[in-house]
């Protein structure tokens, strides 16, 4: 959605004002709505990331190594756990 510029609003009745908020009510809505669909969709993704990883058999994937991947994937990675730690 392209937002417009705001029209001279000394010029609106109080009708026209209030359908403007109700427009932009709408529309925030809507974009609310996408967000949410869209983090729904990275969780899973990051989900479905951390299961591939975890059902690795080469004993090479720890439980912590799983949990610190939930973190870095979260955002919350601190300075103790960069990925570039032990190159």
């Amino acid at each position: 959605m392209e937002l417009e510029p705001l029209p001279d609003l000394s010029g609106l009745s109080d009708d026209q004002l209030k359908q403007m908020i109700e427009d932009l009510k709408d529309a925030e809505r809507e974009v609310s709505m996408q967000r949410r669909l869209l983090h729904g969709r990275m969780d899973i993704l990051k989900q479905e990331l951390v299961r591939r990883l975890s059902a690795k058999d080469d004993g090479t994937l720890s439980v912590v190594d799983v949990d610190a991947l939930a973190r870095i994937l979260a955002g919350r990675v601190g300075d103790s756990m960069r990925l570039d730690q032990d190159a």
